[in-house]
């Protein structure tokens, strides 16, 4: 004997039953997205134009620049002071500090503050609050800048690469994000490792450190970008300019009237975008290294940001 579905037979039941599970947006919903996108739409484009007009300066003749016809697109494409600035072996010798910096200074970053933020996250710690408290009151007061330098020049860091990388080693800000996402790591995990026979060393290396890619790419990312762009530390405490990062060397260049005359001899054209050209080389490596951590980025920052 053959049985036939009722609502298999019945079309009409079938369509009733498709849109009953079926939710429709209501007319608010619907005006209250249309607006989302207009009004994100808006904050990205003048989030962009900034940058997009530095390409197009970049690119651009210096009539062009000086008479302020440059908007979004380059007019006059030109090159010669791409080709001048990237000719002048300093920049490359600059260039060459601001990545070497970057990456000895965040490998050093990202190594104090994940054990600091995993020790202070165990409620096992003895004299937890104070380590926290010792944190925290650092972001509120300091010794000051001539302290600072006193302290930089007797250990002995001037002209040193120590003096970039060691007085910001930890951002207190980064730090208490990744104390929070420890705080929210399943201590299942943790237990049952030590069971296992791993020691606190163990486990912190062999099931947190690879359980945590989403917030190390984030703060990976957070102290990259900080050192990348950091220029006054280097200003402060170094007084040779093979030692510079990129970044004073287009702050010399910002600062000093006369700090093209030695990049070629179109002096005008160079004068004219040497800024703009500057910045996009700099801002580059940044803008590249984004997109390969990009979908770490979000996760990394809402774990750590959320009481469980």
């Amino acid at each position: 004997m053959v049985t036939t579905d009722p609502i298999q037979a019945s079309p009409d039941l079938a369509a009733v039953r498709r849109s009953s599970t079926t939710v429709k947006d209501t007319r608010g919903y619907k005006a209250f997205s249309a607006a989302n996108i207009v009004v994100l739409t808006i904050i990205c484009g003048l989030t962009l134009y900034p940058f997009v007009n530095l390409v197009a300066k970049a690119f651009s003749s210096e009539g062009f620049i000086v008479s302020g016809q440059v908007n979004l697109i380059p007019r006059g494409f030109n090159t010669t002071t791409f080709l001048a600035v990237m000719s002048d072996d300093m920049f490359w010798i600059n260039y060459k500090n601001t990545v070497v910096y970057t990456v000895v200074a965040t490998a050093i970053a990202i190594a104090l503050t994940t054990t600091f933020a995993y020790a202070i996250s165990r409620t096992y710690l003895k004299g937890r609050q104070f380590f926290i408290g010792l944190a925290v009151f650092t972001m509120f007061f300091n010794g000051g800048l001539i302290p600072n330098y006193l302290l930089i020049n007797e250990l002995g860091f001037k002209n040193t690469i120590w003096a970039i990388v060691v007085p910001n080693a930890i951002s207190v800000f980064n730090l208490l994000i990744m104390k929070s996402f420890f705080e929210n790591f399943p201590t299942e995990l943790e237990e049952a490792a030590a069971i296992d026979g791993l020691s606190t060393y163990g486990v912190f290396f062999r099931i947190v450190i690879p359980l945590s890619k989403a917030v190390l790419a984030t703060m990976i990312l957070f102290y990259a970008v900080a050192f990348w762009n950091s220029w006054f530390s280097a200003f402060l405490y170094l007084d040779r300019a093979e030692l510079y990062p990129v970044t004073v060397y287009l702050r010399n260049l910002l600062a000093a009237a006369t700090g093209t005359e030695g990049l070629g001899s179109d002096g005008a054209q160079i004068a004219a975008n040497v800024q703009s050209v500057t910045m996009v080389l700099t801002v580059l490596p940044i803008i590249c290294l984004y997109p390969f951590i990009q979908k770490y980025f979000v996760s990394g920052v809402m774990l750590g940001s959320v009481k469980g």
